[in-house]
């Protein structure tokens, strides 16, 4: 018996006709067509004018305030502005800090050592890490010392010299602890704190974040980067739920 012919299916009625993109207007950059194979980038780029200061303030200045919405590159920036210094020799380690604040839900008893109870907290550290060292050479500094992860609460009484001190979600840390923190750094050293002033899991009023950058906005020397919502670089719709939420 002789098969029966395939129908071919009309160009009319094909699924690719049916396809429509859903955010036409924000094509300039689309992350996904820079997926490579290399485990790590060597160094980055930035994708807006206020990206561009806050790299080259971390570069001219020991101590720099990046303050911005979710999405702008603070903390990755970051990141590689301390990668790129420890790589050219500049500084001798990598010192990273972010309190152990819960973004408004208790996650209960956790167990382990620090590193082990900070782990869920330092996740976005280690991510951004992992994308510009590689996961070997991560661990590889990380045994060494030359990477050091550490909650704000252990970071009272010491002298950061000859380090890239990148204090993360500043928002959540008191002025009290804030003031601390910015009073650690030492010789041959840089200091960058992020932080979104309007996203603190604090109580209101608590977080020192804002007062302090506009103290600090005046002093020679110290760098504050605004970045706003035209410099977010996640998807389109963050930079528009952002400006109603």
């Amino acid at each position: 018996m002789a098969k029966r012919q395939t129908k071919g299916i009309p160009a009319e009625s094909s699924t690719e006709s049916k396809v429509h993109p859903l955010f036409p207007d924000h094509a300039s950059w689309d992350p996904i067509e820079e997926r490579r194979d290399l485990s790590y980038l060597r160094r980055v780029k930035p994708r807006s004018a206020n990206q561009e200061r806050l790299l080259a303030a971390m570069t001219d200045h020991n101590l720099t305030l990046a303050l911005g919405p979710a999405g702008t590159g603070k903390t990755y920036l970051a990141i590689s502005a301390a990668v790129e210094a420890l790589d050219e020799g500049r500084v001798d380690r990598i010192v990273l800090s972010r309190p152990a604040i819960e973004a408004g839900e208790s996650l209960g008893f956790l167990p382990g050592d620090m590193l082990e109870k900070m782990a869920p907290f330092l996740r976005p550290l280690y991510d951004a890490l992992n994308d510009r060292l590689g996961g070997k050479r991560l661990r590889s500094l990380l045994a060494e010392g030359a990477i050091e992860i550490a909650p704000v609460g252990y970071m009272r009484g010491r002298t950061l010299n000859n380090a890239f001190v990148v204090i993360d979600e500043a928002q959540n840390c008191t002025y009290g602890q804030i003031k601390m923190l910015l009073t650690r750094l030492g010789w041959h050293s840089s200091m960058v704190l992020t932080g979104d002033p309007d996203q603190s899991d604090l109580l209101d009023g608590l977080s020192g974040l804002a007062d302090i950058a506009c103290r600090l906005e005046a002093v020679p020397g110290i760098a504050v980067i605004r970045l706003e919502d035209r410099d977010i670089v996640r998807h389109p719709l963050v930079a528009s739920m952002l400006t109603v939420l």
